[in-house]
Order: structure tokens, then C-alpha cells, then sequence
């Protein structure tokens, strides 16, 4: 996740990424997302379970924000909000 101007990323895990997004963009959980703002779903991935979700998480999380933003731009080049053809 990323906010209006694409200058902090956000990466996380969940089970449930309609749901989670909703709750980012309606600041209904307190955290680094509300914090900053973080609104816009640029990437994510899919997982068959939740191990294997943790682990991609914590790589993703360790890699630098010139990798992420590589990542994003593979499949996202124009940055665009992802959250409406994921409802």
C-alpha cells in the first residue's frame, strides 16, 4: 500500500484483503497505515497458506524500497489503485 502521492510503502499479510483494505482506507484500525495515510493498494500477491504468506511477507519487508518499487512497476507501472478490481 502506498498513499496519494506514492512516497511511503506499506507491506503486509492477511487472509482476507478485501476486507483488510476497506479497513485502510476507512481508518478503521490504528497503525502505521492510518498514520501515514496509506490508502491506495498498488500490489499484492496471493497465497495458498499462511506460512508461506509470512515468509514472502518478511523477504518483502527486508528488501530495499528500490526493489519494491521495482516489484510494484512489473505489474503496476502507473501506480494505479488496485482495490476495485479485487471487490
Amino acid at each position: 500500500m502506498t498513499n496519494q502521492h506514492n512516497t511511503t510503502l506499506y507491506v503486509g499479510v492477511t487472509n482476507d484483503l478485501v476486507r483488510r483494505i476497506y479497513e485502510h482506507k476507512n481508518k478503521l484500525v490504528d497503525g502505521y497505515t492510518k498514520k501515514y495515510n496509506l490508502s491506495k493498494l498498488v500490489y499484492f500477491e496471493q497465497s495458498s497458506d499462511i506460512d508461506s504468506a509470512i515468509l514472502r511477507e518478511k523477504q518483502l519487508k527486508a528488501g530495499s524500497r528500490k526493489r519494491k518499487i521495482a516489484l510494484i512497476e512489473s505489474n503496476n507501472l502507473e501506480w494505479k489503485d488496485l482495490y476495485e478490481s479485487i471487490c
